[in-house]
C-alpha cells in the first residue's frame, strides 16, 4: 500500500479495513476460537509483528494461520506454500479473493496481517496496529498460561509515543529511504532514519528493553526492522551509514530479543531475501537474491541481562513453535 511520485519521497497507504474483532462483538465479529484465519507472509515485517505477538500469547489454536509465499505480483499474495496453490482452510489461491469476498470493488492494497472470517471467507481487517493491540486486549480469554503483558494499561501512553517514532523513521522510514524518487528525498528520509536509530540506541544503553522492565508492543515494532536490517535495508534500500552489526548497542538489543522465545523462531532470512530483492525489481532489476550475510552472528552472546528486568514478566517463555509453523533450520 504506497504511492511513490517522481520528486515527492514515498507515502503508505494507510486507508485500512478498520472492523475490529473484540470480546463483545460490537463490530459484528465477536472473539471466537477457530473462526478466524490469520493470513500474514513470514517476509513482510508488518505481519511479522502479529506473528511474534501471537505466540508470545499462545493463540496458535485459537487464531490458526496462514502463511503465504515470500513474493507476489501486483495483484495480491498467493498461497503458493500450500499443496496445489490453494489455502487448505479459505480454499482461495490469492489473498485477494478474501479482499473481494469483502468488498467487490475494493480498491487499495491486499496487504498482510490480514484476518478472515473462515465461514464467510471476507477479510474482517488488516489494521497491522490495531490486530496486535486487540490480541493483547480483546483475546485474553485464550491467552496462553503465563503469557506477557505486551501493552499494559499503565505503560500504554510511553509505548505509544515510543512507537509513533519508530513507526515514522524506522518502520516506515527504511521504505521512505528505499523507494525515494530524488536525491532530497532520499536523504531527509536517511538522515531521520539514523537520527530515530542514534535515539534509541542512547535510551536502550540504560534500559533492556523500550518501555518497563519488560517486553512490550514497543519491541516487537522495532525488532521486524532490526532483524531486516542488514539482510535487506543496508544494501538493497541504501540505509547504509552503518550495519545494525556496526550499532553496538541496537546489534546487542536485537539479539537479545532473537535469542529470546517468540522471537528469532519466527524469522525466516530466506523469504525475506526473497521478498525484497525478488518483489522490489525497480530496485534490483537482476533478481538476484544474495546468499549473505551469515546469521550466524545472531547467536552471539549480547551481554544484556545485566541491565536487569525479565523478559515476559511475572510469565513464561512460550514453549517451542509446532512443527507445521516452525521455519526450516536453513532459511534461518
Amino acid at each position: 500500500m504506497s504511492d511513490v511520485r517522481p520528486g515527492k519521497g514515498y507515502t503508505r497507504d494507510s486507508r485500512y479495513i478498520t472492523t475490529r474483532i473484540t470480546a463483545d462483538g460490537r463490530d459484528g465479529f465477536p472473539v471466537e476460537p477457530g473462526r478466524y484465519r490469520l493470513v500474514v507472509s513470514r517476509a513482510c515485517p508488518w505481519a511479522h509483528r502479529a506473528v511474534i505477538v501471537r505466540r508470545l500469547l499462545g493463540l496458535e489454536e485459537a487464531l490458526p494461520m496462514a502463511v503465504a509465499g515470500p513474493t507476489h505480483d501486483k495483484r495480491s499474495w498467493t498461497f503458493d506454500l500450500d499443496p496445489d496453490g490453494r489455502d487448505p482452510v479459505l480454499g482461495i489461491e490469492r489473498l485477494q479473493e478474501a479482499y473481494f469476498a469483502r468488498d467487490p470493488g475494493y480498491d487499495r492494497g491486499i496487504t498482510v496481517p490480514a484476518i478472515v472470517d473462515v465461514p464467510s471467507g471476507e477479510v474482517v481487517t488488516n489494521d497491522y496496529a490495531q490486530i496486535t493491540a486487540d490480541l493483547s486486549l480483546e483475546w485474553t480469554a485464550h491467552h496462553r498460561a503465563g503469557a506477557p503483558q505486551l501493552y499494559p494499561a499503565a505503560l500504554r501512553p510511553e509505548i505509544d509515543a515510543v512507537n509513533e517514532g519508530i513507526y515514522a523513521d524506522v518502520n516506515n522510514g527504511v521504505y521512505r529511504t528505499g523507494f525515494a524518487t530524488s536525491q532530497e528525498a532520499y536523504e531527509e528520509a536517511y538522515a531521520r532514519l539514523f537520527a530515530r536509530l542514534d535515539l534509541l540506541s542512547e535510551r536502550l544503553e540504560r534500559s533492556r528493553y523500550l518501555v518497563g522492565e519488560t517486553i512490550t508492543e514497543a519491541d516487537v515494532w522495532l525488532f521486524t526492522s532490526l532483524v531486516r536490517f542488514d539482510a535487506v535495508y543496508h544494501g538493497h534500500f541504501k540505509c547504509n551509514r552503518h550495519k545494525l552489526s556496526e550499532m553496538p548497542v541496537l546489534w546487542a538489543y536485537a539479539r537479545d530479543l532473537f535469542q529470546t522465545p517468540g522471537f528469532g523462531d519466527t524469522v525466516d532470512f530466506g523469504h525475506i531475501k526473497e521478498h525484497f530483492y525478488v518483489v522490489h525489481g525497480h530496485i534490483n532489476p537482476s533478481g538476484i537474491v544474495p546468499a549473505g550475510p551469515d546469521p550466524s552472528g545472531w547467536l552471539a552472546p549480547h551481554g544484556r541481562a545485566a541491565l536487569g528486568g525479565r523478559p515476559f514478566g511475572d510469565g513464561t517463555p512460550p514453549g517451542p513453535p509446532s512443527p507445521a509453523e516452525a521455519v526450516p533450520p536453513q532459511r534461518r
